[in-house]
């Protein structure tokens, strides 16, 4: 199935906004934006970054705009589209009478233009402090040991310190640095053997 019918059996799923569905993609589809199907919904990307999706739901259907916090907002018609996201902002429409194409156009432009302009969220890790329990800690006194456990990615590190803390009594974590020891000293992380399977 290509894109267009992709996005045609989408519209035509949600019989509801279908009118206003095809409204909005028709005004995706006058841009320079590519029609895609992302989370089996119609996605429109720029140089193959996600600038804006349409969706459909029980009491609206909308526009998505995956940048939309750099959109300046004239109208005042923009919602948060999620709690806890920066970045995803929507607009709502409840009836095919609400949606004024020529505001729509302009949302999309400046959205499309601020994706050229590179303008992105960037996703920010925030650095999780490692914590090695008591058991742990006195197994790395033995040089060895701190050696390969420092050559050892954060990661794994983490993976190794919440395994031994998770356990609720004493004898059960020294029972499982007792076990991890080996795979220290091999340079392994604690779920190596289920990567890449």
């Amino acid at each position: 199935m290509d894109t267009s019918q992709s996005t045609d059996h989408y519209i035509s799923k949600h019989s509801k906004w279908q009118e206003e569905l095809l409204l909005l993609r028709s005004i995706m589809r006058d841009t320079e934006m590519e029609e895609t199907i992302k989370w089996g919904a119609p996605v429109y990307t720029v140089n193959g970054k996600n600038v804006i999706g349409l969706g459909a739901f029980k009491n609206h259907c909308g526009v998505w705009f995956f940048n939309g916090v750099f959109l300046t907002d004239p109208n005042k018609v923009l919602v948060n589209a999620q709690e806890g996201t920066k970045s995803l902002r929507q607009l709502r429409f409840e009836s095919y009478g609400e949606i004024d194409p020529v505001i729509v156009r302009k949302y999309v432009d400046e959205a499309i233009q601020n994706q050229k302009d590179g303008k992105e969220v960037k996703p920010t890790t925030a650095k999780k402090k490692l914590n090695i329990p008591a058991e742990l800690n006195d197994a790395l006194n033995q040089p060895q040991l701190q050696h390969a456990f420092s050559n050892l990615t954060l990661g794994r590190q983490r993976e190794y310190a919440d395994y031994v803390s998770s356990a609720k009594q004493e004898k059960t974590r020294l029972s499982r640095v007792e076990k991890i020891t080996p795979m220290i000293l091999a340079g392994k992380g604690l779920n190596d053997k289920y990567r890449d399977c």
